[in-house]
Parts: C-alpha cells; sequence; structure tokens
C-alpha cells in the first residue's frame, strides 16, 4: 500500500495568509487608535514631561497654568532658552569645578530649589548664590557625600538643624545673608575644617555645641553683633584664621591664648581699648589687625621688630553722612559695604604676606581706610 500525497494549490496558501496579515494589521491600527485616544496615554506623556522640566531645573509655574500641563516641544525650547538668557553669567572657575556631583546655581530668579535636586544624594558640593531663596530645605540631610556647601550673598534666615548630619561636611560658607543664629546641631559636623558666617549683621552668638569641632582651622565671623569672641571659637584647638572684625567686641578673654595655633587675628572695627598680655603667649600668630584709634594700651612686645609679627594698626575714619557729589546716587546697602571692606582686606592681607624680604619696619603698618 503506497503513501498519500496531499497536494495543495499554493494560491490557496497564500491567499490564507495574507488575509491573516490583513486582520493582524487591522488589529494593531484599532489599537494605536485605542491608545491615542485613553488618558492613560496622555497622562504618560505628562508625566515624561514634568521629569524632563524638573531635570533641567524649570520652575513648575512655567509650564503648568491652572493645573493643565502644556507639553509642546516648543514650549519646552523656549522656557529653556529663556532660562538660560536670565541666568547670570559663568564664572571663570566653572570649568575647573564643573563635576557630576557639583550644583551650582545663580540668579535672582531662583526663590526656591529645583524639585530634582532631592533626588541626587550624590552630590559633594552645593555652590548656590545671589539668589532669593530663603531656606534651605530639610532633605538636605540626606546628601550625606557633602563636602562643601557654599552658600553666600542669597536671603537665608535660617538653618535646618539636618545640616548636623552631615558628617563628611568640610567648608560651610553661608556668608551675606539674614541668619540670626546657629543651630547647635552644626557642632555634630566634626569634619568640619572651615566656617564663614561673615556679613550676615545680626548674628551675636555661636552655640556652645561649636566647640565638637575640633578640626576647624579658618573661623569668619565678622561684620556681625558680637559683642565678645564666641566661647565655642575658644574651645577650636586647630584654629589658625579668626576674623572677628566689625563688631562690637570691647575686650578680649584673658585666656585668648588657648588658641595655640592660631596665625592671623583679625580684630579691626571693634571697640577694644586695649589687648591682654596673654597674647604675647600666641607664639604662631604671625597676622594681627587692630583698629589703632581707640587703643590705649598694648602689649609693646607686639611691635618689636625682632619678631615675626605683622602688626597692622588701621587708623579708621568711616564716613557717617556719606553724600554723592549730585546727590542723586543711592546709597549702597550695609551688607554691600562690609563686602567691600573684606575684598579690600583680602587684598591688602594678600599682599603683605607677599612682602617677606622688605625691612622689618614696614611690617608695622598704620593708613587711612575709608569705606
Amino acid at each position: 500500500m503506497g503513501h498519500k500525497v496531499v497536494v495543495f494549490d499554493i494560491s490557496v496558501v497564500r491567499a490564507l495568509w495574507e488575509t491573516r496579515v490583513k486582520k493582524h494589521k487591522a488589529r494593531q491600527k484599532k489599537e494605536a487608535e485605542r491608545l491615542e485616544k485613553s488618558a492613560l496615554e496622555r497622562i504618560k506623556e505628562e508625566w515624561n514631561f514634568v521629569a524632563e522640566c524638573r531635570r533641567k531645573g524649570i520652575p513648575q509655574a512655567q509650564y503648568c497654568k491652572n493645573g493643565f500641563i502644556d507639553t509642546s516641544v516648543r514650549l519646552l525650547e523656549k522656557i529653556e532658552r529663556n532660562t538660560l538668557a536670565r541666568q547670570s553669567p559663568l564664572p571663570k572657575d566653572r570649568g575647573k569645578r564643573s563635576s557630576p556631583f557639583v550644583f551650582e546655581l545663580s540668579g535672582e530668579h531662583w526663590k526656591e530649589l529645583p524639585d530634582s535636586l532631592k533626588e541626587q544624594t550624590h552630590l559633594k558640593e552645593w555652590h548656590i548664590s545671589n539668589t532669593l531663596i530663603q531656606s534651605i530645605p530639610t532633605y538636605i540631610e540626606l546628601f550625606q557625600a557633602m563636602r562643601i556647601l557654599n552658600l553666600p550673598k542669597n536671603q537665608l534666615s535660617s538653618l535646618p538643624a539636618e545640616i548636623g548630619c552631615l558628617k563628611n561636611l568640610k567648608e560651610l560658607n553661608v556668608s551675606f545673608n539674614h541668619l540670626k543664629s546657629i543651630p547647635p546641631e552644626l557642632g555634630d559636623c566634626e569634619n568640619l575644617e572651615r566656617l564663614d558666617c561673615s556679613g550676615n549683621l545680626e548674628l551675636t552668638e555661636l552655640p556652645f555645641e561649636l566647640s565638637n569641632l575640633k578640626q576647624v582651622t579658618f573661623v569668619d565671623i565678622s561684620a556681625n553683633k558680637f559683642s565678645s569672641v564666641p566661647i565655642c571659637v575658644l574651645r577650636m584647638s586647630n584654629l589658625q584664621w579668626l576674623d572677628i572684625s566689625n563688631n562690637s567686641l570691647t575686650d578680649l578673654p584673658q585666656d585668648i591664648d588657648r588658641l595655640e595655633e592660631l596665625q592671623s587675628f583679625l580684630l579691626y572695627k571693634n571697640k577694644l581699648t586695649y589687648l591682654p598680655y596673654s597674647m604675647l603667649n600666641l607664639k604662631k600668630l604671625t597676622l594681627l589687625v587692630v583698629s589703632g584709634d581707640r587703643l590705649v594700651e598694648l602689649p609693646t612686645a607686639l611691635c618689636d621688630s625682632s619678631t615675626p609679627l605683622k602688626f597692622v594698626s588701621l587708623m579708621d575714619n568711616p564716613l557717617d553722612n556719606t553724600q554723592s557729589q549730585d546727590g542723586d546716587e543711592i546709597m549702597e546697602s550695609e551688607q554691600d559695604r562690609q563686602h567691600f571692606d573684606k575684598e579690600f582686606m583680602k587684598a591688602y592681607i594678600e599682599d603683605l604676606k607677599e612682602r617677606e624680604s622688605v625691612p622689618s619696619y614696614t611690617t608695622k603698618v598704620s593708613f587711612s581706610l575709608q569705606l
């Protein structure tokens, strides 16, 4: 008995598959039309658009009007162009510190930090300046890798207690803001090396808890309202630079010599009438800047040309009633004047440090300082 051979007409097979292909394409088209009309697809599109805007730091008010989100690509491009146009010029050192671990923000159009920042907990540095931001969010505690918080010339009125969770923080600059107090939790940042609270104008004390900061080598609390050297500062055993100028000091503590590592001490523009003899025990002190117009007593050894100390006495002549020649110019703010003062002194001191080979009598300097 032989095998049966089944014979198919190829045209029949072809027609069968063509019918199946047509039905499959029809189903795909129908599904695409359904998705196009589906609210889920619209929600997905809006979500992706919002995520893109947040990633680029675009404020929500720019793309969300009355609860409706405009997902137009042209709108996104327009917002980006306007944002870039409003931002201040890039600093000269931008290229040096540009890094995926560095966050930079500048410009008065910023009133709050971008929402996307919360997700970037890998960051090691924040450089935020010249904004209208008034507070630092509590989620800063999530940034455990943080090394540098550089926040000068903003509108900060307070710092969150959560800043104490930044165990690896080495530098904190909150100069020229509107702070009236420093959270005691900052004392938990035991690796801190530099602290700059200058130019806040209203600071009157530092919390005792900052005594725990044994690694600090630099403290600047100038241009505030301190009436005495904070106790916590006297306990910073590694302190090398202390600027407490432009305050309301009337005297210095007799145990100022506890700061055995102190090298530079800026005291100008205070109300000091004398300097304690205990300052002679500061063996590493090489720069002392005071205001000489009220001093009536000071250790003569401080002016001895045989010592390495550069003793600078500033003969202050502040202008109480400064007026412009045409009477139309607006007086700069107190913070602007203080900032100019600091920049001037910084330039002068840098120049003074470079003059190591000059005759010894030039290490004692008196000059008029007008601001």
